[in-house]
């Protein structure tokens, strides 16, 4: 963990570039650097650790009127949300400060809050456990020798939430663990106690130390590197190398963090806790641009982990509203984390001291074969006429680190105009120690000699506001249902009638609604003043999602006040210029009393989300429960959820990708014939594929695919 922080807090610095262009932009280096003076010049008295400095998003009646007509329309304001702490006071300076004109627009102190916790943080946690007493003496009671301290590791976390303490000072929890060699893997032998860290005085205050005590492991560290593979068999030899080229190059346009791409165009932005963030989503309708999508993002997370045990009942971390998905976000790398022709975005982010620290290559850009789009063969002429398209995806992505597990974010656009988000999971499961002769009680899994993985969930908030044709929409539940009558009745005589039953919600209080299998539910973001000419349906777009997994923590539990929005899969409120955090925007140390986010948003229930401008946010996730197949480290599990267009384009847009292969009959045919009478030889061949664009020497540009008529054959 350590390691892994240290190379965080030393990327490369960024140099100044000129003010962004966009008003969408994530803020340049030159801009942190402008925004953190202003306020040293307003507030020369405070010394200031930053924790945040990042772009407030313009109002977004400003930015469509600007976007309409931006040589009449003034530009919006590059406004900057921060964050900042001063030694000595208790809660956060919250401030805006509008680099257009130079000012500070607000300043505030928050008290009773605890601000997002970053690398700089997290890194100091280590170093002094080494070399308090009261750690090393525990170390010592684990059968740690006092003279490999240096041998000892944590992983920081967030307190969550402790009744001892509130939220007056700052704390994390570190989660410890040994390591006999420096290579090795700690996972596997973690050690039985949890100090208590102030992050600003950088003291330990508190150790929580178990009834029953467990001793450090005496086996054999698990480990994953290549010597711990070579002491297995080694590496296999049977995996043989796919070479992506694209010799033509990609097939999509970047103008600054504008992309355009097979219809669609949107912006890529990033931030601080978001991670990637996208925007104004348009798709070209032959020729009529239409809006789809404002913004959309994972919002929030929560990790609740299932043992009762005191401390693990602190144990489910927020790790967008407690560290922040951008702030822990890896530098990709060629041939390991994307593959293929990459375009990469990086990410800029202030320290304490309020200077730029740039994250290279925080945002991956890429497309992949997409395997078949559509296909059909007649079985009336032996299969020989037939069509054949592959598509090809766009894929924007990012990983981020959060203590033991990796999360990698992939936003996917398809050529049938469907946008897909998949997560995979990998990293390594967060573990604690069990005696030899001890029981799980089924709260997790001994997965290796003296190491229990509890089990735990992985749920993820999902804000998405659409713009369906326009800014007025709403959002429906659609269930597949029985038709009621009965078999032998004259509207069900052979009782096989089923159809999609819609429900529009009309108020906020009515689309607090969950998943269900039974029924396939899903739900349709409508315009319902635009209709499909032929279906006579609104246009839509449709949340497909079906691993939503429940929040198990019973309700009254900590982590079901604290994560209120994990308690339901949809909720739908009304647009609110930058209300972005469903689980409040200080998530760290709260104690769900009152519940924040969400829960304050909604209200009574009674506010109007019909026709109008809305946000959808969706819970979505899995739970996990461990097993040995996922240690020393985890084969990535994958989950997925897709926006589907629905009676949105008056037939499959994607008709106009060049086929593959295609093949249709010419000619007459005799009455009551029974095969076709003639046939055409011609085929025709897309160049795009995983070697793309490569010309045959027949000269037809088929890559080597060659048909039956083709001089190569």
């Amino acid at each position: 963990m350590l390691e892994r922080l240290s190379q965080i807090s030393s990327h490369t610095r960024a140099s100044a570039t000129p003010v962004a262009a966009h008003p969408l932009d994530p803020l340049s280096a030159a801009e942190i650097k402008a925004a953190t003076a202003i306020v040293k010049a307003a507030y020369p008295d405070k010394v200031l650790a930053f924790n945040v400095v990042s772009l407030a998003d313009p109002r977004k009646a400003e930015f469509l009127a600007w976007q309409a007509d931006s040589e009449k329309a003034a530009k919006p304001a590059r406004e900057v949300d921060i964050v900042a702490l001063e030694a000595g006071v208790s809660g956060v300076w919250e401030g805006l400060v509008d680099l257009t004109v130079g000012k500070v627009n607000s300043w505030k102190l928050i008290a009773g809050v605890q601000p997002i916790l970053t690398s700089e943080d997290l890194i100091k946690v280590e170093l002094v456990i080494r070399k308090d007493p009261k750690v090393i003496e525990q170390c010592v009671i684990s059968g740690v020798p006092a003279n490999e301290m240096h041998k000892v590791y944590c992983d920081p976390w967030t307190i969550g939430y402790d009744e001892r303490f509130g939220t007056e000072r700052r704390l994390q929890q570190a989660i410890m663990f040994y390591r006999s060699d420096e290579d090795d893997s700690q996972y596997s032998h973690p050690l039985d106690f949890c100090p208590i860290f102030d992050t600003e005085t950088g003291e330990i205050i508190a150790i929580d130390i178990p009834a029953v005590r467990r001793p450090l492991s005496k086996h054999k560290h698990a480990n994953f590197h290549s010597k711990a593979v070579a002491e297995l068999g080694g590496y296999r030899d049977s995996v043989k190398p796919i070479v992506v080229t694209q010799p033509e190059g990609v097939s999509f346009k970047m103008t600054g963090r504008e992309i355009e791409w097979q219809n669609f165009k949107f912006h890529i932005g990033f931030n601080y806790r978001e991670g990637i963030v996208l925007n104004d989503i348009s798709y070209n309708d032959h020729g009529n641009v239409r809006p789809l999508f404002y913004r959309m993002s994972l919002a929030e997370m929560v990790v609740p982990y299932g043992n009762p045990d005191h401390p693990h009942h602190r144990k489910h971390a927020f790790d967008l509203g407690e560290y922040g998905g951008g702030y822990m976000t890896n530098s990709l790398a060629l041939g390991c984390d994307c593959k293929g022709v990459i375009h990469y975005l990086d990410a800029v982010f202030p320290d304490r001291a309020g200077e730029p620290i740039t994250i290279k290559n925080a945002i991956c850009i890429h497309e992949e074969d997409d395997g078949v789009l559509f296909k059909h063969s007649d079985f009336r002429d032996s299969y020989a006429t037939s069509i054949l398209a592959r598509g090809v995806k766009l894929v924007v992505s990012q990983i981020f680190t959060a203590a033991n597990y990796e999360y990698m974010v992939y936003w996917i656009f398809h050529m049938d105009g469907t946008i897909q988000l998949e997560i995979k999971l990998t990293g390594i499961l967060n573990t604690y120690i069990m005696n030899d002769d001890e029981d799980t009680r089924g709260f997790g899994t001994r997965v290796y000699p003296g190491v229990n993985a509890h089990n735990h969930q992985h749920l993820f908030s999902l804000r998405i506001n659409p713009m369906i044709d326009g800014l007025e929409n709403s959002v429906q539940m659609v269930d597949a249902v029985r038709d009621p009558n009965p078999v032998g009745s004259k509207e069900n005589y052979y009782g096989n009638a089923f159809f999609p039953k819609a429900t529009v919600f009309k108020t906020a209080g009515e689309a607090v609604t969950d998943y269900d299998g039974t029924t396939s539910r899903t739900w349709d973001m409508i315009n319902p003043n635009k209709k499909h000419p032929y279906s006579g349906k609104p246009v839509s777009y449709k949340l497909v999602s079906r691993e939503a997994a429940p929040l198990l923590p019973k309700e009254g539990s900590l982590v079901w006040k604290r994560a209120a929005f994990a308690r339901h899969t949809i909720h739908v409120t009304p647009y609110v210029d930058r209300q972005f955090y469903p689980a409040g925007v200080y998530v760290p140390q709260t104690s769900g009393e009152p519940s924040m986010g969400l829960p304050e948003w909604i209200g009574d229930g009674s506010a109007n989300v019909e026709n109008t401008d809305v946000v959808l946010w969706h819970t979505f996730g899995i739970t996990h429960f461990p097993a040995p197949e996922d240690f020393p480290i985890m084969p990535a599990e994958p989950m997925t959820l897709l926006l589907r267009p629905r009676n949105f384009f008056l037939q499959n847009p994607a008709l106009d990708v060049p086929p593959s292969y295609v093949m249709t009959t010419s000619g007459a045919r005799n009455a009551g014939a029974s095969t076709v009478e003639s046939l055409t030889d011609k085929v025709s061949r897309l160049a795009f594929s995983e070697t793309a664009g490569s010309a045959c020497k027949c000269g037809n540009n088929c890559s080597g695919a060659c048909g039956s008529s083709c001089e190569c054959k």
